[in-house]
């Protein structure tokens, strides 16, 4: 049994992983902090839990954090890097849902986020915590970066593709839609119910934060070593609460069988799943679970691939996933307390 202490446990990615880790059978939460709720009862807050939680909220600065085995960040970006270390010098671990540790290069990261970085001297000690790229490196980490909600399946969708040699890797092209809840648990005119519901619209399409996380995690693949990558990602928003669907297209350049490529790829992966030939996945088939489903298609046996993939943005995307790379620190079994079946409808 290990003790976990949350960090910002009122949004929708700290909730999920309330609601995943109840489920876990080595946990127990000792510690959530809030600042604006610091003395509310979990279950007041969020009833769907009363029975699984009797503790409240603490503000950050007298929580016992330091007490925990393992610390999630479940916070806004900026957060952890101005905490991380004090943590770790106590002996902690930490899995950062943000993206204060997802990439090496500070200055690219400083560039996109407009911050000076707190702790860039834990750069090299965080580890991107995408199992079916870094599983072995996250059993011996210490802090472990969570990826983006898109950054996760567009990579899953890609892995095999830039691994080997069989499309043109400068131009591949990813087309994400996201539900609302990857916004976020605020007030926002653009997800809020009257913007978002009956309507459907691109953003970011000059440049999104997960782009260049896409991009680095990809170049550091051993078979990606060398190779230029080029990928235009254009994110879209759905008037649906949870869900990712991306589809990847990418040009051919050599033939081989491609279902078989991804089937060999993801063998034994357990949270990803290549679906048969001729499947278009739906994020319904993915909602509260951590599993990615893919599906691998060639339109009209042209010279053109494309790769479905759809996942939970709040569970693979972010909570699950965070629990998956928990899971890999502490040498428990990797699918505990995350093979929830898909809720349908």
């Amino acid at each position: 049994m290990i003790k976990v202490g949350i960090v910002g446990g009122t949004g929708y990615t700290g909730v999920e992983l309330l609601r995943l880790l109840a489920a876990h059978p080595q946990v127990e939460v000792t510690a959530i902090t809030s600042r604006s709720e610091a003395g509310t009862p979990v279950a007041k807050m969020f009833p769907s839990l009363r029975g699984r939680y009797d503790i409240a909220f603490t503000d950050p600065a007298k929580s016992p954090l330091s007490g925990c085995d393992v610390v999630f960040f479940a916070t806004p970006n900026g957060v952890a890097m101005s905490q991380a270390r004090a943590l770790l010098e106590g002996g902690a671990r930490i899995v950062d849902f943000s993206a204060d540790f997802r990439m090496k290069d500070r200055a690219t990261w400083e560039k996109w986020y407009k911050v000076t970085h707190a702790s860039p001297e834990l750069f090299e000690q965080a580890v991107y915590g995408l199992p079916e790229i870094n599983r072995e490196r996250i059993r011996k980490a210490r802090l472990v970066a969570n990826p983006g909600c898109y950054a996760t399946a567009i990579q899953l969708a890609l892995l095999p593709l830039v691994e080997s040699e069989f499309v043109d890797h400068a131009h591949l092209i990813a087309d994400g839609k996201s539900g609302v809840s990857g916004a976020g648990r605020k007030m926002e005119l653009g997800i809020m119910y009257a913007e978002a519901t009956d309507n459907f619209k691109a953003y970011a399409v000059h440049g999104h934060r997960h782009h260049p996380e896409i991009l680095e995690s990809l170049q550091s693949l051993e078979g990606a070593s060398g190779r230029k990558l080029g990928l235009t990602f254009v994110p879209h928003l759905t008037p649906m609460v949870r869900g990712i669907l991306a589809t990847v297209y990418a040009r051919i350049t050599r033939e081989t069988d491609f279902q078989a490529l991804f089937e060999k790829r993801f063998k034994g992966e357990p949270f990803v799943d290549v679906l048969p030939p001729g499947s278009e996945p739906e994020t319904r088939w993915v909602r509260g679970t951590n599993h990615c489903r893919i599906a691998v298609h060639r339109p009209m046996d042209g010279d053109t691939l494309v790769v479905l993939a759809v996942e939970d943005n709040l569970v693979k995307g972010a909570a699950g996933q965070a629990i998956q790379n928990m899971n890999l620190m502490f040498g428990f079994p990797e699918t505990q307390g995350i093979d929830q079946v898909a809720l349908l409808p």
